[in-house]
């Protein structure tokens, strides 16, 4: 089944654009495969060095050449909750290389930091540049070379996309992302948010807010509200990286762990030395780009994914572009509400069908490419299932249900949430621009308000406590882009601005800057380029000057006199305070090479 014509036409045009880089790429790509298994070109030396920590039995298969052996990247560490349940993985996979006739090897960790701990703390102007440290990390522990395929172990909001970065750089190799999955559900969402803004109000104290937010983040697992962490997951799945049906299984489960073993053995199936290999640069195409972009429109992902895809899909040569991504949001349904585009969380979602239903439905109403191969073979028709547990301990797959589960949750493509996907660009005088629409009421998508200038989220804290903010206004808060600082994350904000749409202010806000995956209710232009630091004219604002949001029809304005605007300077505040403490000094040279937002915000 093919898609959709505009779908289909949307593909070409990357297609043709990529044409020139995707064929340097791929023949890259092709020349790495081509000089046979890696351990062959290794000296004694080296190849002695590579295995003298192993088992006798390890030892002696990789002494010779046709023995697959798995490279491991772990983004394991016990503070955080998704990745702490990776402790037992390496040894899970090792035991299932060996079943399966293979070898299995750590070849590195990498860093994986949490948004949530960062959150408004000067560690989280290190976060966004983290997924390009993640993807250099990688790269240094699969350059001994000692590898035919990998695995990759990695959940949260900048380690998924940095390992896929490091998993295309590295494109004659097959990749496995394994996942650990969601906590299992604790205090709902909307219930943390209703609390979040009590406190910010005043009305509740420090410990009410503590006991709130350890009831919702409880255990082990992801978050499971829908924000970068679970829409990586989503993308793994539906871009063919995933095994079928295996993002949303909780961890520590009899079933996590059976996929977990499956996908090593698949992962050892697909190298060179069997007959189905499938070096991931050759896999991951056009089509598979398209066919996350779909994903991430159709479910209201996170909005952090409008530069990671673009930085994704430039490891493999492929030039994605923002006009892309909401050309493809304009002809998408909505099929999910999951928090903050509902009250559900990802087990909900999980329960009422989850991404077999999803892509089921997305594949037969011809919104996706089914012609695309996978790490699971050809096609992408086999991940329209569920995984379930069979009776041996091993994974079985059932035809996802006919039904949702919950309409509220999951709906079909005859009867979507909304016609159009969850993710849409802003253009205007000020730039380009981000808004996650499938979580704004359609009587706030449209927002004509004077601005009021900060050059920090601390600063509009401060007013909002003073009792200044009031009113009807448009927050613009810049200088936050990556040059600047790192582009943190603003989710500080969220409450103050949640309380004043609540009391009926006509409220927005307009940033160089980011709200991720939580981007919530309040209508918010994110991730405006060029930032201030760049040139961009949203440094050229003044408070006071009218602005207009207009998330329908796609444009942000600032409503001043062309003539004016050029002639003004802009700001230029002291940014000194962003360069030092917390590790930030050592970031200096990232922040001058950073690009920009539209462009993948990458270093590379």
């Amino acid at each position: 089944m093919t898609a959709r014509p505009e779908i289909e036409a949307v593909t070409a045009r990357i297609r043709e654009r990529s044409r020139a880089s995707r064929e340097a790429y791929l023949e890259r790509v092709d020349h790495a495969a081509g000089q046979a298994v890696h351990r062959s070109v290794l000296s004694c030396g080296n190849l002695a060095h590579g295995f003298a920590a192993c088992g006798p039995t390890d030892k002696a298969a990789l002494s010779g050449d046709r023995v697959p052996n798995l490279g491991i990247i772990t983004a394991y560490n016990d503070m955080l909750s998704a990745h702490q349940p990776f402790e037992p993985y390496p040894n899970m996979i090792k035991e299932a290389a060996r079943a399966a006739g293979g070898v299995a090897q750590v070849a590195g960790g990498v860093p994986a930091m949490c948004d949530g701990v960062t959150q408004g703390q000067p560690g989280m102007e290190l976060s966004l540049f983290s997924r390009d440290v993640i993807a250099m990390s990688a790269a240094v522990g699969l350059s001994h070379n000692m590898f035919d395929a990998a695995v990759y172990l990695g959940v949260c909001d900048k380690i998924v996309p940095g390992l896929v970065i490091a998993a295309l750089t590295f494109g004659h190799l097959p990749a496995v992302f394994i996942p650990a999955g969601p906590m299992t559900s604790g205090l709902p969402n909307d219930e943390k948010a209703r609390i979040r803004q009590l406190y910010a109000e005043g009305k509740v104290d420090r410990a009410a807010l503590l006991e709130a937010e350890s009831k919702s983040y409880h255990g082990p697992g992801t978050c499971t509200f829908y924000g970068t962490a679970n829409s990586n997951q989503m993308l793994m799945e539906i871009m063919g990286l995933h095994t079928p049906g295996s993002s949303f299984i909780n961890p520590n489960t009899p079933l996590r762990d059976a996929l977990t073993k499956e996908a090593a053995k698949r992962a050892l199936a697909i190298t060179a030395l069997g007959n189905e290999f499938t070096p991931v640069g050759r896999m991951i195409d056009e089509r598979s780009i398209v066919n996350g972009v779909v994903g991430l429109n159709a479910t209201g992902g996170s909005t952090n994914h409008t530069m990671h895809l673009v930085a994704m899909a430039a490891a493999a040569g492929i030039k994605l572009t923002w006009d892309d991504i909401a050309e493809i949001s304009d002809h998408v349904p909505l099929l999910a509400r999951v928090y903050p585009n509902g009250l559900a969380d990802v087990n909900h979602f999980n329960a009422a069908g989850g991404m077999g239903f999803l892509i089921r439905e997305l594949l037969d109403d011809g919104y996706l490419h089914e012609d695309v191969r996978t790490i699971w073979g050809e096609g992408l028709r086999p991940y329209t299932v569920e995984a379930k547990l069979a009776d041996d301990g091993t994974v079985a797959r059932l035809p996802a249900p006919a039904t949702s589960g919950n309409e509220k949750v999951l709906t079909t493509a005859a009867k979507p949430f909304q016609q159009t996907g969850g993710i849409r660009v802003l253009s205007g005088n000020l730039g380009k621009s981000i808004i996650k629409i499938s979580a704004v009421k359609p009587e706030h998508r449209l927002i004509e308000a004077p601005a009021i200038i900060f050059h920090s989220q601390d600063e509009m804290q401060e007013a909002f406590k003073a009792g200044k903010l009031d009113r009807d206004f448009i927050a613009v808060i810049r200088f936050q882009g990556p040059k600047a600082n790192g582009m943190p994350e603003l989710h500080k904000l969220t409450p103050a601005l949640g309380v004043l749409q609540d009391r009926g202010r006509r409220i927005a806000l307009v940033t160089d800057g980011r709200m991720s995956g939580a981007s919530g209710k309040v209508p918010a232009a994110i991730h405006v380029t060029p930032e201030a630091l760049d040139g961009g004219m949203i440094g050229k604002l003044r408070d006071g000057d009218p602005m207009r949001l207009d998330a329908e029809k796609g444009t942000i304005e600032v409503l001043v006199d062309a003539d004016e605007l050029a002639a003004r300077e802009s700001a230029a505040p002291d940014l000194s305070a962003n360069q030092f403490g917390m590790g930030r000094e050592l970031f200096a040279g990232f922040r001058q090479l950073a690009g920009r937002a539209d462009q993948g915000a990458a270093v590379f």
